[in-house]
């Protein structure tokens, strides 16, 4: 579904990425692991074209990324963010709603609720939710509004930004298991990018290594603890002596 041959970007004298090989197949769960700074994000936003790279080629369902239409492009990819990234001034619904709204395929705001409320119950959380703003929700409440945005449109490909970052343990094995569930059930295309080893066995079919700007691994979780890479070996186990040197 998603494929990326020989992507070079760099910002100034910063070489973020180096030639990157990434092949994500279609309807599967690739986890790109890496510590911060090496560019997993940065690969992300390239194939959304929210970044041009400097060199290479990235191809969605075989077609060149630089050669489509933005809005019937964008309009397959749901994106889960970092911080949430919700709209403090709109309600939860409208926030869940926020695509549905616009566009060529705008719904009416009756329907783009009732599909909000929708999503927001597949992600667990109840209708009276939908009008509350987000500064009277819990971190993990935001975080699923933001899912539930992310599936809102049902789309082909979610990408998923540090999917547990700032959530309690407990909280980030619910999001984990909501993330997997929905993927499977929906038969999407999806990629995270994320260093919480957790996150990787929980969500993952396939995982690729990023650092110094190639991918130094990439195979099926289940063979990622025997991998023989020392780059992964050091990242999953978190050992300070290896190949990748500690930033002090």
């Amino acid at each position: 579904m998603i494929e990326l041959r020989g992507v070079h970007k760099a910002f100034g004298a910063n070489q973020v990425l180096r030639g990157v090989d990434l092949v994500v197949p279609r309807g599967e769960s690739m986890v790109v692991i890496g510590g911060s700074g090496t560019g997993k994000s940065v690969a992300l936003k390239c194939i959304l074209g929210l970044v041009h790279p400097d060199a290479g080629t990235i191809l969605v369902d075989g077609q060149d990324v630089t050669g489509t239409d933005r809005e019937s492009f964008l309009a397959r990819f749901g994106m889960l963010f970092q911080g949430g990234a919700l709209f403090d001034s709109l309600s939860v619904w409208q926030n869940v709603a926020f695509r549905l709204q616009r566009g060529a395929q705008r719904r009416s705001p009756v329907q783009a609720r009732e599909i909000a409320v929708e999503k927001l119950r597949r992600v667990g959380l109840k209708p009276e939710v939908a009008d509350l703003y987000p500064a009277e929700l819990s971190g993990g409440m935001q975080k699923r509004v933001g899912l539930a945005r992310a599936i809102a449109d049902d789309p082909e490909i979610i990408f998923f930004d540090e999917p547990t970052t700032g959530l309690d343990p407990i909280m980030a094995g619910v999001i984990n298991e909501l993330i997997r569930e929905i993927v499977v059930e929906m038969g999407a295309t999806a990629m995270t990018i994320t260093h919480d080893m957790t996150s990787v066995r929980a969500i993952a079919d396939n995982v690729a290594m990023l650092h110094d700007g190639v991918i130094k691994w990439t195979g099926p979780v289940a063979r990622m603890d025997a991998s023989g890479d020392p780059y992964l070996d050091q990242f999953i186990h978190g050992r300070a002596e290896g190949p990748i040197e500690a930033v002090r």
